[in-house]
């Protein structure tokens, strides 16, 4: 990898209702001004959280609701809307020279959706995209269907994993990516409700197991105990947002560490070794 790369992770306020086409607005154009910010800072990557455009309430979907959970309806879904609001963020990425990982609900014909992240180039393409794996049950029962691969992409040499929402609690995920040889992995929750500062231990714990980068993008909650941050090879903040967990960006220098390396490479021949 490259000596530095500069990334930003962001904490954005979360909505709940796709069916709003007014509130999908005001959560594009939040994102919009974090994209501005992140690319001031340097950055040549940026970061959000769940549930950045929406995070669909399963109380708003539900065939029964509002009242009782029940399969989701996503006939209800201002689908153009949200999709305006991704078409001007891609037009931004390319504007700004910035890639931008950003998640979103990916429609599926003849299915229930995705809970996806985006990723998009400083060119403006989407390059690819993620599925969440380890749904909820919530998610799995009423709302979308599972991922199934893992993902990962490189910028300046540097190469990433993508992680989303209950992800993040399970290590076999971050191990995999350390095999497939992701430098840092991203990774996009929702914390929506509190506390929730364990997510922060476990993804200290992740990038400390695994020695690489965790980049932890969380959602603007005040009173869950969470905030955004990038953690490094050790497990320690390099960064972290806005300690009233208010929309914020925060900036990392993603540096070359030989001891991490080290690690790195001594883990993976053992497990070579193991193998075979």
């Amino acid at each position: 990898m490259p000596e530095a790369l500069r990334i930003a992770v962001t904490q954005s306020t979360v909505r709940e209702d796709p069916t709003n086409a007014a509130l999908l607005r005001e959560s594009g154009d939040e994102v919009r001004r974090l994209m501005r910010e992140a690319a001031r800072s340097g950055a040549r990557l940026v970061h959000f959280p769940e549930g950045a455009i929406c995070f669909p309430s399963k109380l708003i979907m539900s065939e029964l609701g509002p009242d009782e959970v029940g399969p989701s309806d996503w006939t209800k879904a201002d689908w153009a809307a949200l999709q305006g609001e991704l078409d001007q963020i891609v037009a931004l990425s390319r504007e700004l020279g910035i890639w931008t990982v950003i998640p979103s609900v990916h429609q599926v014909p003849d299915a229930r959706p995705h809970n996806s992240m985006y990723v998009v180039s400083d060119q403006g393409k989407v390059v690819t995209r993620y599925d969440e794996r380890m749904l909820s049950t919530t998610k799995v029962t009423w709302m979308y269907s599972a991922g199934k691969e893992p993902v990962t992409f490189e910028v300046d040499g540097v190469r990433f994993g993508l992680a989303l929402g209950l992800d993040v609690l399970f290590p076999e995920l971050f191990t995999e990516y350390d095999s497939l040889g992701a430098d840092v992995v991203l990774v996009s929750y929702a914390n929506n409700s509190g506390p929730n500062d364990h997510i922060g231990v476990q993804v200290r714990g992740a990038a400390a197991n695994n020695t690489s980068w965790i980049s932890l993008a969380a959602t603007a909650s005040p009173g869950t105990g969470l905030t955004s941050g990038i953690a490094d090879p050790r497990g320690r903040w390099l960064t972290q947002g806005a300690a009233d967990s208010t929309p914020s960006v925060a900036v990392a220098e993603l540096a070359t560490d030989e001891l991490a390396t080290i690690g790195r490479d001594f883990r993976r021949r053992t497990r070579e070794r193991i193998r075979s």
